[in-house]
């Protein structure tokens, strides 16, 4: 009899989405999956993670389109145990939301839900973006104390996890930052040659014009550059990146 697959363990999970070339959004996304797996021991239980970055958008990653729903009903009250988690940097548990006396309009619509147990786990992100993890159960008391260290000690591994992420994919949008500002570099370098052969100017007088001209049509000075290659019936010009 063939013995049965060794099931991975969450951390070798972790490890092998690390090695995986996903978005930051599709990254979280599996991360909120592998939590609520390993969570899910003695009831069904959903997660979902916020990250707000830092002069960035807000990321959030969902086990599930559920747990999805569930994160953003707590975002639209703007308090719950996931806020109190960020701000305190402690897990914040709901035993039975029908005991539960905090945040009394988000615990109204939580029971209309069908929740009954809610845990909120912060992650360690040092001073690079905000996160936690929210878990969401619909049988009463479904995180006890063993829950919540187990939570608490797998959060460890999932914000060592996003650390990474979050290193590779501020170097990623640095470099997609510096292309794009060498790209508008040459579009514009090529639209200053053009004035200057039309207008029989100088460099400084050619640029002089343009920014003029971008400045008093409220049109980004890129973006003019373009326009202007491709009023002559020219491409966008590109730039050469060497690997």
């Amino acid at each position: 009899m063939d013995a049965l697959p060794k099931r991975v363990s969450a951390a070798e999970e972790l490890h092998e989405l690390l090695a995986t070339d996903l978005e930051i959004s599709d990254f979280v996304n599996e991360l909120a999956r592998v939590a609520a797996d390993e969570m899910s021991k003695r009831f069904p239980v959903l997660c979902g993670i916020t990250l707000d970055r830092q002069r960035r958008a807000a990321v959030a990653g969902s086990s599930s389109e559920r747990a999805r729903q569930l994160d953003e009903i707590q975002a639209g009250f703007d308090e719950g145990p996931c806020l109190a988690s960020q701000a305190s940097q402690t897990a914040i548990l709901v035993r039975d939301v029908d005991e539960e006396t905090r945040w009394p309009d988000y615990m109204v619509t939580v029971r209309e839900q069908g929740l009954r147990s809610i845990l909120a786990v912060p992650l360690d992100l040092a001073d690079t973006a905000k996160a936690a993890m929210n878990f969401y159960a619909t049988d009463a008391r479904a995180f006890e104390d063993e829950e919540v260290a187990i939570a608490e000690r797998f959060a460890v591994l999932i914000s060592r996890a996003m650390r990474v992420a979050l290193r590779i994919a501020r170097h990623t949008e640095a470099a997609e930052h510096r292309r794009l500002a060498m790209e508008s570099r040459t579009s514009i370098d090529v639209a200053v040659g053009i004035i200057m052969a039309h207008n029989n100017c100088s460099q400084d007088e050619a640029f002089e014009v343009l920014a003029n001209v971008s400045s008093n049509r409220n049109i980004k000075l890129g973006q003019l550059a373009t326009d202007l290659v491709a009023s002559i019936g020219q491409p966008t010009p590109t730039t050469v990146f060497e690997e």
